[in-house]
């Protein structure tokens, strides 16, 4: 059974930095994507960044310029380098790996939680 392990989440004052990391704990087969997510109280989940097994990645509007996402595919390891952090940031951050070769297989982390304070 595969486990994606995060940590780096925090408490952080507005303006302030943080770095996110997602270490799968086992070598996954046939990403074809690495990507965060997150949650905030009352919302629903919603992606944040990702980035293919090709380089590409995708990053939501809200965090364009901010938030930068990144990998080491030989350590199955993703990260996401969080500048500019604002309260409206605040949110439960969840990282996923999708794999597979025919039908995709969804791997989440157990989420770790980021507070932006004012």
């Amino acid at each position: 059974q595969v486990q994606l392990v995060e940590s780096g989440g925090g408490l952080v004052q507005a303006g302030g930095s943080l770095r996110l990391s997602c270490a799968a704990s086992k070598s996954i087969f046939s990403i074809k994507a690495m990507g965060w997510y997150r949650q905030a109280p009352g919302k629903q989940r919603e992606l944040v960044a990702d980035i293919t097994s090709g380089g590409s990645s995708n990053y939501a509007d809200s965090v364009k310029g901010r938030f930068t996402i990144s990998r080491d595919s030989a350590k199955n390891t993703v990260y996401l380098q969080m500048n500019s952090l604002k309260p409206e940031d605040t949110a439960v951050y969840y990282c996923k790996i999708r794999a597979g070769l025919t039908l995709n297989v969804d791997y989440w982390g157990q989420g770790t939680q980021v507070t932006v304070s004012s």
